[in-house]
């Protein structure tokens, strides 16, 4: 596998870890200021750098709101906001790291149907704006890979369908993704 044109087992650990931003279906948010949580994505982001990440992550409005901005402290575990924020938040931390790896392991399952619609708004649009990503969504729910350039549909750790959204339905018409679509 290539990453910039370098192979990966070239690369050492941290420089690998350096391209890649994770988001996870639990947050993890730390008990300090808003701005603090995303530079442990990158810890020489300016505030420039941080605010385009939280318009990217769909999070700018709600954080300007709050009369502290960057500053607001989210409490132990992100317990001053909601499940939506918490994840917004999480996301710009992988947006400011500037990866060429993007991977979201189930990052709107425990949403609302709101804050989900937000959420993958911000994972599409950086998929958009930054083409060049190669962006990794593990899902169960359809609505957020619907749009993916390739799907891979996996049973007991094998790869039984390949393809997007359209091929899928068209190559197994009567296949697990399928199903899954039409139910």
């Amino acid at each position: 596998m290539l990453i910039d044109g370098k192979n990966l087992k070239s690369l050492q650990l941290e420089n690998y870890r350096q391209k890649v931003g994770y988001v996870g279906q639990e947050p993890i948010l730390f008990n300090t200021t808003i701005r603090e949580n995303i530079k442990f994505g990158n810890q020489k982001a300016t505030d420039g750098e941080i605010i385009s990440a939280l318009k990217k992550a769909r999070a700018y409005d709600f954080v300007s709101e709050k009369k502290e901005g960057l500053d607001l402290q989210v409490g132990t575990s992100g317990g001053q906001l909601s499940g939506g924020q918490k994840q917004r938040i999480a996301i710009a931390r992988a947006f400011v790291k500037n990866p060429k790896i993007l991977l979201f392991d189930e990052a709107t399952s425990a949403l609302d149907k709101q804050n989900e619609a937000k959420v993958q708004e911000a994972i599409d649009g950086i998929r958009e704006e930054l083409g060049h990503v190669t962006t990794i969504v593990i899902a169960h729910r359809l609505t957020t890979i619907i749009n993916a350039d390739k799907i891979l549909v996996m049973k007991d750790g094998l790869i039984i369908e390949e393809g997007n959204h359209h091929t899928l339905l068209a190559e197994y018409p009567n296949g697990t993704y399928a199903k899954f679509f039409n139910e």
